[in-house]
């Protein structure tokens, strides 16, 4: 059985998760007490729900479980796989201000903002107290600029692509000017490169395109720059491999995010597409698109 736990901060994006993987075959039970998700399984297995051949579980798990059980988030994922299940975590996450923002569009309320506990401190304790699973976490997901059909798309390339022994790994572009993203697990700063932005032809431009690219590789720093990451991640990927890794997210940042980190992103994912057991995907987040 694989079991998919899909958590995070209220306004992070957990329903809109769990909607794309129902759409993509899983059998999904949300707002589930930790403490019963033993019992599931065991009905799971024996056969009392309709899940598909695959027997593809997603379980979502909020802060509604309380702090104790989430204190014990590690014991029971131990549990769990020493009792033969596939399970991996998924955290969704967003700043502070991006789920303030969030919850005053929709005027929910948080789950922790009762008995007079402001929003603001509502969501810091929430971020506390499911860091005990955040730290499990084997693919983390920061929806703060994410669209739903951006948040779904992305899942779609991470999750229901990968085969059972692939590592999904995604290459993201960002400007470092609109913050770091943070779901990386590795972020390279490429400003020390030259930049088109300062040439008046190519400003416009971004670095999936041709003039940018005959630009960029015309200096042979940028060359260099290339070759060290992909000298670093040749050598400590296939060890994450080993160590039954099963997502990778490398970020690469410029000033802008429109041309030297687009263009790294883009090289890079060309030289791992044809690897064996890595699956690849790209993401250019101040471009907007895929």
């Amino acid at each position: 059985m694989r079991l998919l736990i899909v958590s995070g901060l209220s306004g992070s994006g957990k329903t809109v998760a769990l909607h794309t993987l129902e759409d993509a075959g899983y059998f999904c039970v949300d707002n589930l007490p930790l403490p019963l998700l033993p019992d599931l399984i065991d009905q799971v297995r024996q056969g009392h729900y309709d899940t598909e051949t695959d027997r593809h579980l997603a379980v979502g798990v909020d802060v509604r479980s309380g702090l104790e059980a989430l204190e014990g988030f590690s014991v029971l994922l131990a549990q769990l796989r020493a009792d033969g299940v596939q399970v991996e975590v998924l955290f969704l996450q967003a700043a502070s201000e991006v789920l303030l923002r969030r919850y005053h569009l929709t005027r929910r309320r948080h789950p922790l903002a009762r008995d007079g506990v402001p929003l603001v401190e509502a969501i810091d304790r929430e971020r506390e107290w499911l860091g005990h699973v955040a730290a499990e976490a084997d693919l983390t997901v920061d929806t703060s600029r994410l669209s739903m059909h951006d948040l779904a798309r992305t899942l779609r390339d991470r999750i229901g692509e990968r085969g059972e022994h692939e590592l999904s790994l995604q290459f993201q572009s960002f400007g470092f000017k609109h913050g770091a993203p943070l779901d990386s697990d590795f972020v390279f700063d490429v400003r020390c490169l030259p930049n088109p932005h300062y040439e008046s032809d190519l400003a416009a431009l971004t670095g999936r395109d041709p003039p940018v690219c005959e630009f960029l590789e015309r200096h042979a720093e940028v060359a260099a720059m290339f070759d060290s990451i992909q000298g670093f991640l040749s050598q400590w990927l296939p060890r994450l491999l080993d160590d039954h890794r099963s997502y990778v997210t490398v970020s690469i940042g410029c000033t802008g995010g429109q041309h030297r980190s687009v263009y790294l992103v883009e090289r890079l994912a060309e030289a791992w597409r044809d690897r064996e057991h890595v699956t690849v995907s790209t993401r250019h987040r101040e471009l907007g698109k895929q």
